[in-house]
């Protein structure tokens, strides 16, 4: 036994239904070796990287569709490895990362029950430099600024991965750590566009979760649609 359970998902995405092997619930840890604790993740954290998230579900749904060919793709947090496993359908030339112990494995099990060849993997934590991973078309995440010093972390990630005409694609459920990390980009000459989304059939609008397109070619244009009055 590994020391946790597992579930098994169907997703559907573009029309296509996708078999994902994720944690059972986010009470799930198991980290005998210790691997989890060296890589900085604590305990309460450990069961994230396992779930099917609506912002993953999101990113992996604009995947299904957005121009991908010719271009080198970088997702960032893959986690469970949804948004790779679409591109990787699509032949797209992806590379999964993440830092948690258990994704490789994950990512490999959930790209076999699809019967898709192996998504390229890097460990990639992200204040460490990786001179070998070079620079992408497109880079990807769902989620992934969810704790405040992760916008700096992640603007020094892009500086270092991103090319002249990168795009670069976030989904994020309304955290508040978005705008920092705009502010971070727009200094490397960034601008962005949002878009409202819905993340699931219960969100009313205005929709909390947002698709974020950072470009080089674009102003700053965010779009924010209006509250409820209130009394």
């Amino acid at each position: 036994m590994p020391g946790y359970t597992t579930r098994q998902l169907t997703v559907l995405l573009g029309g296509h239904g996708y078999h994902i092997r994720a944690l059972s619930d986010r009470q799930q840890f198991a980290d005998p070796d210790g691997l989890a604790e060296r890589a900085g993740i604590a305990p309460a954290l450990w069961a994230l990287f396992g779930q099917v998230w609506p912002a993953g579900r999101l990113l992996a749904q604009t995947m299904s569709t957005h121009e991908v060919a010719g271009k080198r793709v970088l997702e960032l947090g893959c986690g469970l490895g949804l948004s790779s496993l679409v591109l990787q359908r699509r032949k797209a030339d992806i590379t999964a990362s993440d830092h948690h112990p258990l994704a490789e494995l994950f990512l490999r099990r959930n790209a076999t029950q699809n019967q898709l060849p192996f998504v390229a993997y890097r460990d990639l934590p992200w204040e460490i430099p990786d001179a070998t991973l070079g620079r992408f078309d497109l880079i990807i995440g769902s989620d992934i600024l969810y704790e405040r010093g992760h916008a700096e972390l992640l603007a020094g990630i892009m500086e270092r991965h991103a090319s002249a005409h990168t795009e670069i694609l976030l989904t994020d459920p309304g955290r508040g750590n978005s705008a920092r990390f705009s502010k971070a980009m727009a200094l490397q000459g960034y601008g962005v566009e949002e878009q409202r989304s819905r993340f699931d059939a219960n969100d009313l609008p205005p929709f909390r979760g947002r698709l974020l397109s950072y470009r080089r070619d674009v102003l700053i244009d965010i779009v924010v649609e209006p509250s409820p009055l209130r009394p």
